[in-house]
């Protein structure tokens, strides 16, 4: 196998690797509204819905046997809404369990144009599920606690706080207490919960303190946003994920010291923080599971719970619950950074978090268009890449001029493929050629080109960021026309893929010399502007400059520079065999000394003796 079909295969393979990708590329939206006028709520799946009866109120027997003497007088009531809003976030905060019933970011907007809002429709997180001596579960989502607070709107600035404490008196004395603690320029507010002398009301199982259903989706394509939904549990600082991806309802009962647990969507994610960090020692419960919605989009849920023994007294647990942007620079604050793609753990994620996003926010910070600090970004990673770019464009340089030889060889010795490889091996070694000497800088570069996808495509600093011309967001495919059918599943052509696919072409048209390979000039780049049309336009105009700047390079190399190469030159060179080429040598050598062949090598020739008779 020669180095372009090496090559070839690598591609291949880099091409399997982004088609895994697939999934994300049907430009599906999310759910449809609930109604015409406030888009923040989404129609939710039948599995979710109830009828409108069960919400009446039940007589106070049918209430009894529901929830038990201790909590039926909690049941029922007029809500209560206290809005909280401060330089970041608009919260309403329901007396119903005392949860979240919607919570905005001022600072962001769904795909549709209203401000982002993260709670689903049925609203009320996090929550309570108390288990109560009389043999019932009560959701504390349908218990009114009485709050201390008479405003209906508090607005906060700068370093001001407030705090609201919903409380259920009961009979005996005893009393359920929430505290929620909200700041005046923070994503998060403070939960304390507080159990006051219930021994004769709850038993030592205690209570499920939950995250219910994720988080609302935000994007056009519901299929791209299921494809970074998931939820992450961290104990004993460990990570586990639970992804639904695959359509099967996953479930996992881990148990440790808690140091948070959080269910993200592709821009935004929800995290529950014990404080101090790990001094809860508890079994998570999670669930997650993908339903089908409308015009064929998916969407992911996922429930996390943590469970509370109760051994009596006064019992206080504190919690951070952050609801906002996965921006690196704040979650890392809560120390909650897991939740931000980065690619793979161990060898992609620190090239991705401790190299490449800084150096993209610093070049941003200095330029303050994120199209022109990608361009930049390119440049950059083209210097720094130039030691692994320039050895392998060395090598197509040498293959280059050695290809007229190559051709020879293979004209003469064309009915004789033994002949053809040992001749082919003999000019490798004349001239110092390494059949992998562009193979090896390809591999080394694959981890940097997968952190700099994960970087790209999820980074929230590039949503609904404009560029110029007809690239209005640069997390969106820019597209610029369609086609009346799908072709292998793509509707829509991107502007930028386009343009890379070009590049891609003149880059091929560069390096392939070998004429049995002349049809890669022309499959590859369709077949790439196909596959990233559905991409990001900004991680497509990466790849676009990059290839620019590779051209530019590799025209330099073999028109302007000064020193051009010549076979004699060639030949001139200090030979040193490389790893692969000792190798194929020895198991040529080996295979020719027990009068066998190497696989792929047609036997050479036999010739035949006559024996002459004796006079």
């Amino acid at each position: 196998m020669d180095k372009r079909s090496i090559i070839a295969i690598l591609l291949i393979t880099i091409i399997l690797t982004i088609w895994t990708f697939y999934v994300s590329i049907k430009q599906v939206p999310p759910p449809a509204e609930e109604t015409n006028t406030d888009s923040t709520e989404q129609v939710v799946t039948s599995k979710s819905k109830k009828d409108t009866s069960e919400a009446e109120i039940p007589d106070s027997l049918k209430i009894v046997n529901k929830y038990g003497s201790s909590f039926a007088s909690f049941v029922g009531g007029d809500e209560r809404i206290i809005v909280v809003e401060n330089e970041l976030i608009k919260a309403l905060i329901s007396s119903k369990g005392a949860t979240i019933k919607k919570w905005y970011l001022k600072k962001f907007n769904s795909w549709d144009g209203y401000p982002t809002q993260l709670i689903w429709a049925k609203g009320g997180t996090p929550n309570l599920l108390i288990n109560s001596r009389e043999n019932v579960q009560i959701d504390d989502r349908d218990l009114n606690y009485t709050l201390n607070i008479s405003e209906k709107e508090i607005k906060l600035e700068g370093n001001d706080s407030v705090e609201i404490t919903a409380s259920l008196n009961f009979a005996n004395g005893g009393q359920l207490v929430k505290k929620l603690t909200f700041y005046g320029n923070k994503y998060h507010f403070h939960q304390e919960i507080i159990f006051n002398n219930l021994d004769d009301i709850v038993t030592p199982r205690g209570y499920n303190f939950r995250w219910l259903e994720g988080l609302r989706y935000q994007e056009l394509n519901s299929v791209d946003e299921s494809s970074e939904a998931k939820a992450i549990v961290s104990l004993n600082g460990e990570l586990e994920e639970i992804d639904a991806s695959s359509g099967e309802t996953i479930q996992m009962a881990p148990s440790g010291k808690i140091d948070f647990l959080a269910t993200k969507i592709k821009y935004f994610t929800a995290a529950i923080i014990p404080t101090p960090k790990a001094s809860l020692d508890a079994t998570v419960y999670a669930t997650g599971y993908r339903q089908a919605v409308e015009n064929d989009g998916v969407i992911e849920k996922y429930n996390l719970a943590i469970n509370i023994p109760y051994r009596g007294g006064v019992q206080k647990r504190n919690f951070d619950i952050y609801i906002g942007p996965i921006d690196y620079s704040i979650v890392n604050q809560y120390g909650i950074s897991a939740v931000v793609n980065f690619g793979w753990r161990f060898l992609v994620r620190p090239i991705g978090e401790f190299f490449m996003l800084p150096v993209f926010k610093l070049i941003y910070s200095i330029i303050g268009n994120y199209g022109v600090s990608i361009i930049i970004f390119a440049l950059l990673m083209k210097i720094l890449l130039h030691p692994l770019s320039i050895s392998q464009m060395r090598s197509a340089q040498r293959m280059q001029l050695l290809a007229p030889e190559l051709q020879k060889i293979r004209e003469k010795y064309k009915d004789d493929l033994q002949k053809q490889q040992q001749e082919t091996m003999k000019l490798y070694s004349e001239y110092g050629i390494n059949p992998m000497g562009g193979c090896l800088p390809l591999l080394l570069q694959l981890p940097i080109l997968y952190a700099l996808w994960a970087v790209l495509r999820t980074a929230i600093d590039l949503r609904q960021a404009p560029f110029i011309l007809w690239i209005s967001d640069l997390s969106l495919p820019d597209y610029i026309f369609s086609f009346p059918f799908a072709i292998f599943g793509i509707k829509h052509i991107s502007g930028l893929a386009i343009l890379m696919g070009v590049t891609l072409f003149l880059q091929q048209k560069l390096t392939i010399t070998d004429p049995r390979q002349k049809a890669m000039i022309y499959i590859f780049p369709l077949f790439f502007i196909l596959l990233f049309s559905n991409f990001p336009s900004g991680l497509n105009l990466y790849y676009f400059m990059f290839n620019l700047f590779s051209i530019a390079h590799q025209v330099y190399l073999n028109k302007f520079s000064r020193k051009k190469l010549t076979l004699e030159d060639l030949k001139r060179l200090p030979k040193k065999e490389g790893w692969f080429q000792r190798k194929l040598r020895e198991a040529q050598e080996i295979a020719e000394a027990r009068g066998k062949r190497l696989p792929g090598v047609a036997p050479p020739q036999r010739k035949t003796y006559t024996r002459r008779k004796k006079k």
